[in-house]
């Protein structure tokens, strides 16, 4: 009888204790790099994954936010800036993700934490307000971009993670200057 009581306790125990963990979902973001570090310890793709994850999860914002800007921007060139936005990182991301399967790296498969506080704080903007919260928020992200594709580019090991890389900073320089003239046509 004892047996069983204690038994009943440990399983209900268990059982509490995976629901209560079960009620935070995992940042995606997290989960991916999780499980390169598992997969690829010991290669020399650990470092360029890592970079492959963030490219991803940034890559996927740009796409939301892109779909995002053409409802609630005010601005037609806004409204159109989004549209290049969805259209080349979509493009992008579709890249990424045939070079990730190449190379067994995994990718998040959502928004980070992080990032989907970015998206949710611009979501709740609407018409000029939006505008200039998105294409500042544009002007500053493609400044990180670029300089963490140019080191990707630079460092990285494997050859085609590197080419990948150094072939998207024309298009990011591109996207920030869109996104800088815009800003400077709004002051």
């Amino acid at each position: 009888m004892k047996k069983i009581t204690l038994s009943t306790l440990a399983l209900a125990a268990m059982m509490a204790f995976s629901s209560c963990n079960n009620n935070k979902a995992e940042d995606s973001k997290e989960v991916a790099e999780e499980q390169n570090e598992e997969t690829l310890d010991e290669t020399k793709l650990e470092d360029d994954s890592e970079f492959a994850v963030a490219a991803a999860d940034g890559g996927m914002m740009e796409v939301k936010l892109g779909e995002l800007a053409q409802s609630n921007a005010a601005s037609a060139d806004v409204k159109k800036f989004g549209e290049t936005m969805s259209k080349e990182h979509g493009k992008a991301n579709d890249e990424l993700k045939a070079l990730a399967g190449k190379k067994s790296i995994t990718l998040p498969m959502a928004l980070s934490d992080a990032r989907q506080k970015d998206y949710d704080d611009l979501a709740a903007k609407k018409g000029e307000e939006f505008d200039k919260a998105y294409i500042s928020f544009m002007v500053d992200d493609h400044k990180k971009d670029i300089s963490e594709f140019e080191e990707a580019a630079k460092d990285a090991k494997d050859a085609d993670v590197k080419t990948w890389a150094a072939g998207k900073v024309p298009t990011l320089k591109h996207h920030l200057e869109m996104a800088e003239a815009i800003h400077d046509a709004k002051k």
